[in-house]
């Protein structure tokens, strides 16, 4: 039985590539109809990819402000689809909402959280994050709470989707990125960017429970499916840090190709993706072994990764 495809965004090649995560060898590349997605996710059926179109700058630099969200269908290959925001808003992060089906997508530029029906494929509503440049995002798995890293604030919103509101801004440091939660919705992790430091947050409290000094600055984060371990991508050391949840200490450390963005854990905790923005490829490592299985060429500036279900691929 067929267990599914990567997705994997390619900034700088303007694509998303589509990967045979056993064979290890990308499928096809297909333009991303807009300049250019950073992130990526699947609708839980397999069929779609959605792609927020960001534009063609960094967090907070000059550049075009995206306003769309393309819609790619994974059986054809092809952009079927456009979603206008109504504005230019830089969107970034998508997430599908636990139990409601609904597509959760980033804001940049309106500090909002857009709310989209996938099925009407409009935007129905918005939500507040109290703070500019929401990067990245997650929700609890009751779909009630929202955590996003807003990258030149500094912070992490923590955010009541029901009502609409902020519970608490949380300080993190000058400058934040990117952000996971564990699998029991007890931690929330971001990365300080102004030194090697990883901030692990109380999701009980909304306040800092620890942070956990690495070898390198850190990037994309994201726990194993046991809720044991958290994979850190450091782009600073070219490596990947494997932090045990119980001790909050590093314990293995594994060198990947250069500039490791996002981490994907396979939906059967067997295999660990990371992105390697500068390299064009993607590094796969075996969960068992902790050791890189095989690297998967793909395209330029290789960042956002998403995993679509068995169809007829």
């Amino acid at each position: 039985m067929k267990q599914g495809v990567l997705l994997v965004t390619n900034k700088a090649d303007v694509t998303m590539s589509i990967v045979d995560p056993e064979k290890g060898s990308e499928l096809a590349s297909i333009p991303v109809g807009g300049t250019t997605a950073h992130e990526v996710v699947a609708s839980p059926d397999g069929q779609f990819a959605w792609l927020p179109i960001y534009g063609d700058s960094g967090v907070g630099m000059p550049g075009t402000d995206g306003r769309t969200v393309n819609v790619i269908d994974l059986d054809s290959r092809k952009m079927v689809t456009s979603i206008d925001l109504g504005a230019p808003s830089r969107p970034h992060c998508a997430v599908f909402g636990p139990g409601n089906g609904m597509l959760y997508v980033t804001s940049e530029l309106t500090n909002s959280i857009k709310v989209i029906d996938p099925v009407e494929l409009k935007v129905i509503d918005s939500v507040p994050t109290g703070e500019p440049e929401s990067h990245m995002m997650v929700i609890t798995k009751d779909g009630k709470r929202a955590y996003t890293s807003n990258v030149g604030a500094g912070t992490v919103s923590a955010i009541d989707i029901e009502q609409k509101k902020v519970i608490k801004i949380i300080p993190i440091s000058r400058v934040a990125q990117r952000i996971s939660i564990s699998i029991d919705d007890r931690w929330v992790f971001t990365a300080d960017q102004t030194k090697p430091d990883l901030v692990v947050i109380d999701s009980s409290s909304n306040s800092i429970k620890t942070r956990i000094p690495l070898d390198g600055y850190a990037y994309g984060t994201a726990p194993t499916r046991d809720g044991h371990y958290l994979i850190v991508a450091q782009p600073s050391s070219h490596s990947v840090s494997i932090v045990d949840l119980n001790s909050f200490k590093v314990v293995k450390s594994i060198k990947v190709p250069r500039e490791p963005q996002e981490v994907l854990v396979r939906t059967d905790n067997r295999i660990a993706y990371v992105s390697c923005d500068e390299s064009k490829q993607v590094a796969a490592i075996d969960l068992s072994s902790w050791k890189v299985e095989k690297i998967i060429n793909v395209g330029a500036g290789a960042d956002g990764l998403a995993w679509a279900s068995a169809r007829n691929f």
